[in-house]
């Protein structure tokens, strides 16, 4: 089968797509037919050995997949061969077919389409998770999104319009925020790209204020950089604020901002959650999808053999939404 690997530490480039051996089904373990890969910034650091985790080489990038269960390794009850599936891991989707655990995988209903299912369950599941669980955002509550048309960002204001807030969508260039607003957001707003010194953090700062006057009550930021000062500030008091990425850099925050203001600071890790917990949350995510309250926006769709280019799309902010690598129709 076609595998696009990681052999050597470097950038989208250094990416080679190769024959390799078809997977096994291992206990615990399903091998699935792949059919799209969804593409998340995690995929440009891990080839970098940037990320939490550096796999063994040879490894391929992609931990959203969707396809179809080929076969099912010993112990394995909750999926069987034929299933249409999506699942999460940390690398090893970029290839035709994919041994996977098979707790990871969620059966999909036949009207999902497999790119929809591809760029599902990362984005949204970030998203949920941060806004529910760690944002408590309640309806009628103000959510400032930055990177709004980002895969993450443009999922959070969906959720955010889903569950009552008064979503203001921030982004860098007014066609990503026109995405926003079309998706759902109530307001939005230009920011200009980095680096920002001082005075254009303070200026950015006041557009947030002015924006929303009586203060945000929850910031979703997967962008972090010089543009998480600015958002703090702007926070109302027992506001949170979601530490989700940093696309733009690592932040220093003062921590006099959350003294004078008396808001939460709050990582965004699901990480060993509640299995239970876990599968309704996946529920809910899947119920909106069939309500229409909730749609993966592709913008764009690569082969496997330009594998390397959508890492390298993503890597340039250039997307919006997400982007996906289609390795079977």
């Amino acid at each position: 089968m076609k595998a696009l690997l990681s052999k050597a530490v470097g950038g989208p480039q250094a990416l080679v797509l190769e024959d390799v051996p078809n997977p096994k089904a291992a206990p615990g373990l399903a091998v699935v037919e792949v059919k799209a890969v969804g593409v998340n910034y995690p995929d440009v650091l891990v080839i970098e050995d940037k990320y939490q985790f550096k796999p063994p080489r040879p490894f391929s990038p992609g931990g959203e997949i969707s396809g179809v269960v080929k076969e099912v390794g010993e112990g394995v009850v909750n999926v069987k061969p034929g299933d249409r599936v999506l699942g999460t891991s940390n690398f090893g989707g970029m290839a035709e077919e994919m041994a996977i655990e098979a707790a990871n995988l969620v059966r999909i209903p036949v009207t999902m389409p497999f790119d929809e299912a591809a760029a599902f369950i990362y984005t949204y599941g970030v998203s949920h998770f941060a806004l529910k669980h760690r944002g408590r955002l309640r309806s009628g509550e103000s959510l400032l999104v930055l990177g709004a048309a980002g895969g993450v960002g443009l999922a959070a204001v969906e959720l955010g319009r889903a569950m009552g807030a008064r979503v203001i969508a921030a982004a860098s260039s007014q066609e990503k925020v026109d995405l926003a607003l079309a998706r759902g957001a109530e307001s939005g707003l230009v920011y200009p790209r980095g680096p920002l010194d001082r005075d254009a953090q303070k200026e950015l700062s006041a557009l947030f204020k002015a924006a929303a006057p009586n203060g945000v009550n929850v910031v979703c930021d997967p962008v972090g950089g010089d543009y998480a000062e600015a958002a703090v500030r702007s926070i109302a008091r027992a506001g949170r604020y979601l530490v989700v990425g940093f696309a733009a850099g690592i932040p220093r925050i003062p921590l006099n901002l959350p003294l004078l203001k008396g808001c939460d600071i709050l990582g965004v890790i699901d990480n060993n959650r509640d299995p239970a917990a876990h599968e309704q949350d996946l529920k809910e995510l899947l119920d909106l999808y069939a309500a229409g309250k909730i749609k993966p926006h592709i913008s764009e769709r690569f082969s496997l053999a330009r594998g390397a280019d959508a890492i390298g799309h993503l890597a340039a902010r250039k997307a919006m939404g997400k982007v996906v690598v289609v390795i079977r129709p």
